[in-house]
């Protein structure tokens, strides 16, 4: 069935949510606090991970780093064009409006949770690919074992922040839907150097999601999304390029 890993990855999410809501009302405030600290510093280390397996490369026992070039012009100018777009105003408009509709207007934290959760979940190499493969090939393997990282990771989140974090099943199923529904003509765009490129600047992007678990919010994160388009538009450029 075409679009079931989009399906189980956003009740998954949901899931999460509830039982880290559920698990929260346990947790005193410190607790709380606590918890979001070491969120942030796990979702840092996914990024590092991310970021480092795109850079690094082994000759034998030395390792060489590289696409330092590609990584600055990538996030240079996506954040450039995100700034311009307001696409993190968009997100927090958005946020609001869940939070008036949903009957969470006295919830001061719904829309940062909301945020923070969406792209931690949103952004990265598998729900791209995770919703290609579905739809091409009606494999959803790659969605069910994000939807159980993602399970894992909102629920955390939901106890520390807040029932915003709940909501960001609805970006997971318009994303990995939309992207389903596309696979067919987003297959041939999503070379393997495009992949590696989603993956690495994807990584970073984690990456700033967690400082701003860790470090309170200073990076504007949703601004640099375009950075991830500019990734995989870099793959078609000539070898070499961008170093």
């Amino acid at each position: 069935m075409m679009g079931l890993g989009t399906l189980i990855n956003t009740a998954c999410v949901v899931a999460g949510g509830l039982t880290g809501r559920l698990a929260g009302r346990f947790f005193k405030e410190t607790q709380q606090a606590a918890l979001t600290m070491v969120c942030g510093i796990s979702v840092l280390f996914i990024g590092i991970a991310g970021a480092m397996e795109g850079m690094l490369t082994a000759d034998g026992a030395v390792l060489h780093s590289g696409q330092a070039m590609f990584i600055v012009l990538c996030l240079a100018l996506g954040t450039l064009v995100g700034e311009l777009l307001r696409i993190e105003e968009f997100f927090e408009r958005f946020g609001e409006w869940l939070k008036q509709k949903t009957g969470n207007a006295r919830d001061k934290s719904f829309v940062d949770a909301f945020v923070t959760a969406t792209l931690t979940v949103c952004i990265g190499a598998m729900s791209i690919v995770g919703a290609i493969q579905d739809g091409i090939l009606g494999d959803y393997s790659i969605l069910a074992v994000k939807s159980v990282l993602d399970f894992i990771i909102i629920a955390v989140m939901t106890s520390s922040m807040g029932k915003g974090c709940v909501f960001s099943a609805i970006p997971v199923l318009l994303l990995e839907g939309s992207v389903t529904l596309l696979s067919r003509l987003i297959a041939p765009v999503m070379t393997e150097a495009a992949i590696r490129n989603l993956s690495l600047v994807g990584s970073i992007l984690i990456f700033c999601v967690g400082l701003n678990l860790v470090w309170g919010k200073k990076v504007r994160v949703a601004n640099m999304l375009p950075a991830v388009v500019l990734a995989v538009l870099a793959a078609y450029l000539p070898a070499g390029l961008l170093g």
